[in-house]
């Protein structure tokens, strides 16, 4: 495999620019029981997912360390969890829904004082560009705060009483216990909050496993969490997850599970508990969202989102589009237009003004993305842009591959890299056949304008992804539609709202509508006896 002549390939594309290296000092700690403890054990050297051009050979900063945690300390976590929860009788369970969201809107303010201490290492950990790591620092910081106003609206709704045959009752929203989350690398800031804050804030101590790439960037975040909460309510952990992992779940503790990665993970995750029908799971997962070029698309307007959405952070995303279906009509045209854009990006270092393309946050995912490539052109198929698919340290120049068949393994796994596979077909019932028998059904891209086309085509994706877009590239945004997916994409719906409802349960005080009755519960509320039970109204 040559590099010459390919300028983003070229070492010399990558020379040091003399940006100061982020020294992470305490990569070691982790928080337990309200703790900030430092580990003495085994621990893992940081190297950034960068690379420079130094001295004619290539080196790779050196960011600091991270805790590898064993059992007994996850267990503690487990302990800690637990003792917050004491059988749904502890402080933060029984705590008003105002008072979780005071101490949520503290942890927020304590977060953005940090803000460039985490965006510098979200770069320099997994390679985003600048304005993408600015970006999910405060997309996450507007969804804590969109999460903090659904909830108020949420208790506004259930802050009356409901009479029904006889009955009077009070329902809202209790939480479930001790809850594991665990977020992916691409997003480890953004897509860990997502289902962390949801869960805090309804009342659910929680046990945070950090993804194995972005550990470094939730250290400025320790004592903010620390210092915001109850002891034991937030546990932030480091480790091998197949480690530490099993042990937490066969306890039988946890009573949640959010899980944000594979499929076949998740499936292993679930077997580990003593109780599986038990575990409630809120899991977002694989997914090989595809495009649909109809005869008809605008490719002025085709073409910029095939760009974005299939190399948005070098397609490391599960919501990028990860195979093309083009009819026939227009596939030279799109292999052609796709083909400039894509050489037309610049590529970099992230801070590297106009960056588009960089390093992988895998400093190993060229080999399995290399071998991808190597199948399919062994099996008929021809990188069809100049200098696709070379590859330097970490790095590869997108690959736009073509034709691709069902007997690729690149028409059916999830690549999440920059490769971008293009079927070309006939009839629309071959793009049906694909979503249909596909074990995966997070979300579509249809491009075109014919409604006579569109409105059946509409009809027949919903019913296999959970999210049809129409000349838009597949996306999670906004926070408040749902993000969720059919067959073996996701369980369970997170979204603003939906995640709220996902990490609590209806659960209702009743009595018959008797005067002693009626009586006793307007004395517990004029009292405020019961955190539960109020008609309090949140502003």
């Amino acid at each position: 495999m040559t590099t010459q002549n390919v300028s983003s390939v070229d070492p010399l594309n990558w020379q040091s620019d003399g940006r100061p290296v982020p020294e992470v000092k305490g990569g070691n700690r982790y928080l337990i029981n309200g703790e900030i403890r430092e580990w003495s054990g085994q621990t893992n050297e940081v190297q950034s997912c960068l690379f420079f051009n130094w001295n004619s050979g290539i080196v790779r900063p050196t960011l600091g360390s991270a805790p590898v945690l064993d059992a007994n300390e996850a267990l503690d976590a487990l302990k800690a969890a637990q003792s917050a929860w004491d059988n749904g009788q502890g402080k933060w369970p029984t705590m008003t829904v105002s008072e979780r969201i005071s101490a949520v809107q503290d942890f927020v303010a304590r977060m953005k004082a940090v803000r460039e201490s985490v965006v510098e290492l979200i770069m320099w950990e997994i390679g985003k560009t600048q304005p993408d790591a600015a970006k999910e620092f405060d997309r996450t910081v507007q969804y804590i705060e969109d999460t903090i106003d659904a909830l108020k609206d949420l208790d506004r709704k259930n802050s009356g009483f409901s009479v029904e045959k006889g009955f009077l009752a009070q329902i809202r929203r209790s939480p479930f216990g001790p809850t594991l989350c665990m977020g992916p690398y691409n997003y480890p800031l953004n897509e860990t909050f997502t289902t962390l804050i949801p869960a805090i804030i309804m009342g659910n101590p929680v046990i945070s496993k950090l993804p194995r790439y972005g550990q470094l960037l939730n250290t400025p975040l320790l004592e903010a969490f620390r210092d915001s909460f109850p002891a034991g309510v937030v546990n932030i952990i480091n480790g091998k997850g197949n480690e530490i992992i099993p042990p937490l779940l066969q306890d039988g503790g946890v009573e949640l599970l959010a899980f944000i990665g594979s499929s076949k993970t998740a499936d292993q995750l679930k077997t580990y508990h003593p109780k599986p029908h038990r575990l409630k799971s809120i899991l977002s997962l694989d997914a090989k969202n595809l495009a649909v070029v109809l005869p008809d698309a605008d490719m002025k307007v085709t073409i910029p989102q095939l760009t974005a959405g299939t190399l948005g952070f070098n397609g490391q995303r599960c919501t990028a589009l990860k195979i093309l279906f083009v009819h026939k009509s227009r596939v030279d045209e799109v292999i052609d237009e796709l083909s400039k854009a894509v050489n037309a990006m610049p590529a970099g270092h992230p801070w590297k003004p106009g960056a588009q393309l960089t390093p992988l946050a895998d400093i190993n995912a060229t080999t399995w993305l290399r071998g991808l490539l190597d199948e399919a052109i062994s099996m008929g198929a021809k990188i069809m842009n100049e200098g696709g698919g070379e590859v330097i340290e970490n790095f590869m120049k997108p690959a736009i591959v073509y034709p691709v068949t069902p007997q690729m393994r690149l028409h059916e796994v999830e690549q999440f890299g920059p490769i971008i596979p293009i079927r070309a077909y006939d009839d629309l019932s071959e793009v049906m056949d694909y979503a249909v028998e596909t074990q995966f059904g997070q979300q579509v891209s249809l491009f075109g304008y014919d409604p006579k086309v569109l409105g059946p085509l509409i009809d027949a994706m919903v019913n296999q992804v959970s999210r049809v877009n129409i000349n838009v590239q597949c996306q999670r945004g906004p926070d408040t539609f749902p993000f969720t997916g059919r067959k073996a994409s996701a369980e369970g719906t997170l979204s603003v709202a939906d995640a709220l409802k996902r990490f609590s349960i209806r659960t209702l005080v009743a009595t018959d509508y008797s005067e002693a009755n009626r009586a006793l519960i307007n004395d517990i509320l004029a009292a405020r006896s019961s955190n539960f039970l109020t008609t309090d109204f949140l502003f």
